[in-house]
C-alpha cells in the first residue's frame, strides 16, 4: 500500500462528492473531511451521513473522520456520536479493530471516555 497525502477539499466539493456516490472516492472522504473542512460541524455531519452507507469499509472510515475532525478541530457533538461509534463497534466486524483504534483516538483527543465494550 502507497501512502498519499489525502487531497484537500471543501463543503461544496464534499456534497457534490456524496451526491455522486463513487464508493472509491468516499472511501477517503470522511478523512479528507476531518482534515480539511475548517467548521467541525460541518466535517461531522458528513462523516454521520456516511456512517449510514451500506460498505462496511465507508462506515468505518465514516468513525474514523471523526477521529480526524477531533484531532484537528478539537470539537464534536459527543451526544449525536456516540451512538454511531457505538453501533459499528457492536455491528462492525470486518472494521472492528479500525473503530476501536477510532475510540481510543477520540478518547485521547477530547478527553472522552467511550468505552469498547460493546
Amino acid at each position: 500500500m502507497l501512502y498519499r497525502p489525502l487531497k484537500e477539499i471543501t463543503y461544496q466539493d464534499a456534497l457534490e462528492e456524496l451526491e455522486r456516490g463513487d464508493e472509491e472516492s468516499l472511501l477517503l472522504l470522511p478523512l479528507r473531511v476531518g482534515e480539511y473542512l475548517d467548521q467541525w460541524k460541518e466535517a461531522q455531519d458528513i462523516c454521520l451521513r456516511l456512517a449510514n452507507h451500506p460498505s462496511a469499509a465507508i462506515r468505518a472510515n465514516a468513525i474514523l473522520g471523526l477521529a480526524y475532525t477531533a484531532r484537528t478541530k478539537g470539537m464534536l457533538d459527543k451526544r449525536i456520536v456516540k451512538p454511531y461509534i457505538l453501533r459499528e463497534l457492536r455491528t462492525n466486524e470486518e472494521f472492528r479493530w479500525r473503530i476501536e483504534d477510532t475510540i481510543d483516538d477520540i478518547n485521547n483527543f477530547l478527553k472522552w471516555n467511550i468505552s469498547k465494550k460493546s
